[in-house]
């Protein structure tokens, strides 16, 4: 199988390059990519860049020039505070993009058209390994924004959300348009409630938290593509 890994952020990629340090880099019109071998598969990594925009192009440009057969996104997300714990991995199941304003036509309409159920029918895992991991299924929402705490009762109460992110929506839709399966998997990072973010005004909280997730994510890398069903 050809897979794919497509990390977003600045800060996850560079966790990637001091994860393995020995890659052998390559440019491309995103970012750096790399050959890795973790056991038996062969693994493109793939920096992607932050925000929908990025995140779209890079996707496609991987779907294009690797013809992957799984794409896998890792990196980390925001949580709601009371709704999730830090560190708690989201296999996400259902994206959509929540920063579009429609004042002409059906704003639910105009985002639905960018939903995704995301199909998970080939990955083999069932309710115990994901409870034994520190894994649950759930839908992710994306915007080119951090969390807004004005946001998050909307967001709660209309889409069931429990994180957010910058980047997911916009990776699953061109997944969905190319036929191309996908795995997102997206740990929660810093929590944000009616006090703000922990995160906000603190970066190094979150470099080092993105140090944590990225590490984790790659630790069970393994165990995930064992359970893809061929």
């Amino acid at each position: 199988m050809t897979i794919v890994v497509i990390i977003s952020a600045n800060a996850e990629w560079r966790v990637v390059k001091e994860l393995f340090s020995n890659l052998a880099l390559q440019q491309t019109p995103f970012g750096e990519s790399a050959h890795l071998k973790r056991g038996t598969w062969n693994l493109e990594l793939f920096h992607g860049g932050w925000g929908k925009i990025s995140a779209a192009a890079s996707a496609q440009y991987a779907i294009d020039h690797f013809h992957p057969d799984l794409l896998i996104n890792f990196g980390t997300c925001g949580g709601f505070a009371g709704r999730v714990e830090t560190g708690t991995v989201i296999l996400v199941e259902r994206t959509l993009v929540y920063d579009i304003i429609e004042q002409m036509g059906d704003a639910d309409e105009a985002i639905q058209h960018y939903a995704v159920d995301v199909d998970l029918s080939w990955l083999q895992v069932d309710g115990k390994w994901l409870m034994d991991h520190g894994v649950t299924r759930e839908s992710l929402v994306s915007a080119d924004r951090d969390i807004v705490v004005e946001d998050i009762p909307m967001l709660i109460q209309k889409y069931d959300a429990v994180a957010a992110d910058w980047e997911s929506g916009a990776i699953a839709w061109v997944a969905k348009r190319n036929g191309t399966r996908l795995l997102i998997l997206r740990a929660v990072s810093d929590l944000v409630g009616a006090d703000g973010g922990e995160a906000y005004e603190n970066i190094g909280l979150f470099h080092e938290r993105t140090k944590t997730v990225m590490r984790n994510l790659f630790a069970q890398l393994p165990d995930w593509l064992n359970h893809i069903q061929q």
